[in-house]
């Protein structure tokens, strides 16, 4: 059993996701919210949603809708009620203040200009940026009465803190390397590294899994954790995604946002989360794993330390699978809305008819609303550019022929109609292809749609023949 299934087992599991609100539900955000539900939900544990909205000027309740939305999407359910952040500042500050109360924390009264003047005299000696405790050990009665102040912790500054962390390993810092930051802004609001730690620990969390941009947050908060006496939750600090070209994930590798993968191209849910789950995590060579089967399967051991690439490739081909395997049912309620048209109940029953051949090669659904247009054109279809020439000589007087061959058939069946069509062909001493391929640009407009057989039995009798009708010779 790996270290993390025994500390897993040590008292229940609980995890939680708690993006920002300021746009939509990040491609990496996804990812982590189905590790740590996956991670909770192999447990039997809980997994959590937290909102981060304490910046207030960029939190939208548009944001916040997707996020939700996408979640949802995701087949990413959570337990109990949404926390917002916002909405326990009072909570945050009254932690801060009982830090001050026992000497872990003190009033801060040096003013912007001071710090900005700091900072600049470091820069200047290349020494790192970070506030010099000038305030730590100071009388508070020194500043002016009534001078605004911020309120900071007093980190640890000798030795070192090291993190077991589930992916990462063993981390290691030096404790002179952190500075006394901020816990409570002038204004009395609590800072987001003070938030984070109090919402974790009321609400339960014992595995933080996030992003390895956060690692170094962690060493920031676990003094806040010793402060109060608190419990350190278990680490587990993932690898960013990155673009095939090795830089991290941004708007020039494509869609970032959960939503365009749904709403602009087509992709299902089921394959999405397949694909994140891959992007980092794997068992020997599977490729294709259920919802069900990583459940049984995720550990956070098999999470790597590399930045996964995103292959947009690699996840049509994944999302192909899942529409071949998929209701179809459901895949006509998802394409209907991009056909162009509002389809009646009698166009969806056609549709739902012809799913089975529509999904074999589509990649997306949109390939889908693609190759079902033809069953809902009107007569006379226009052609594209290929299907025109494929009517170009011959071919009008071996559509008349089919036609009449076709016309003549007492049941219009596969069986029937391909002996029809072959006939047609071996009269004219003929490949079937050379009247297959006229006879796919007459029923459909275009050089490529299903088998051709399959068309002929989708669009019926009548319509077909009035198709093939009106480019015949």
């Amino acid at each position: 059993m790996s270290a993390t299934s025994d500390i897993a087992n040590a008292k229940p599991v609980v995890t939680r996701f708690a993006p920002s609100p300021t746009g939509f539900l990040h491609i990496g955000g996804a990812r982590t919210a189905l590790f740590n539900w996956l991670f909770a939900r192999r447990h039997g544990g809980k997994f959590l949603l937290r909102i981060e909205d304490t910046d207030r000027a960029r939190s939208t309740q548009a944001a916040i809708d997707a996020i939700l939305d996408g979640m949802r999407w995701l087949g990413l359910d959570w337990d109990g009620e949404t926390v917002f952040q916002a909405e326990r500042a009072a909570r945050h500050a009254e932690v801060a203040h009982q830090l001050l109360e026992s000497g872990q924390a003190y009033k801060c009264y040096a003013s912007a200009e001071e710090l900005a003047a700091l900072r600049e005299e470091q820069r200047a000696s290349g020494k790192p940026l970070r506030y010099d405790g000038r305030w730590r050990d100071r009388d508070p009665g020194d500043a002016p009465a009534g001078a605004p102040f911020v309120v900071r912790l007093k980190a640890p500054r000798e030795g070192s803190m090291t993190i077991d962390d589930h992916v990462q390993g063993s981390v290691t810092v030096q404790n002179s390397e952190l500075d006394d930051f901020v816990l409570l802004r002038s204004d009395g609001s609590p800072t987001y590294m003070l938030a984070v730690v109090v919402d974790d620990h009321d609400m339960g969390v014992t595995h933080v899994v996030r992003g390895d941009d956060h690692l170094n947050n962690a060493f920031r908060q676990i003094p806040i954790m010793k402060a109060m006496g608190w419990d350190i939750p278990e680490y587990a600090h993932v690898p960013l995604i990155h673009g095939p070209d090795g830089a991290k994930m941004s708007k020039r590798h494509g869609a970032l946002g959960v939503d365009a993968y749904r709403d602009e191209m087509g992709i299902l849910p089921e394959a999405l989360c397949n694909y994140l789950l891959r992007l980092g995590w794997g068992h020997g060579d599977e490729e294709i794993v259920s919802r069900e089967r990583a459940t049984e399967l995720f550990d956070l051991s098999g999470v790597g330390r590399s930045p996964a690439r995103f292959d947009l490739k690699k996840l049509q081909n994944l999302n192909g699978h899942y529409i071949r395997e998929a209701d179809d049912v459901r895949l006509t309620e998802l394409v209907a809305p991009r056909m162009g048209f509002v389809m009646d109940d009698e166009q969806r029953d056609l549709m739902t008819r012809a799913m089975p051949v529509l999904k074999t090669r589509a990649a997306n659904l949109d390939e889908i609303a693609d190759g079902a247009q033809f069953l809902f054109r009107t007569r006379p279809l226009d052609m594209d550019e290929a299907a025109a020439k494929l009517l170009e000589g011959d071919a009008p007087a071996l559509l008349g022929k089919v036609h009449q061959a076709l016309d003549a058939l007492g049941n219009w069946d596969s069986q029937s109609l391909e002996a029809a069509v072959r006939g047609v062909a071996d009269g004219a001493g003929a490949k079937l292809g050379m009247v297959a391929q006229p006879l796919r640009a007459a029923l459909v407009g275009r050089k490529t749609s299903p088998g051709i057989f399959d068309v002929l039995l989708l669009l019926g009798r009548e319509e077909s023949l009035g198709r093939i009708a009106d480019q015949a010779a």
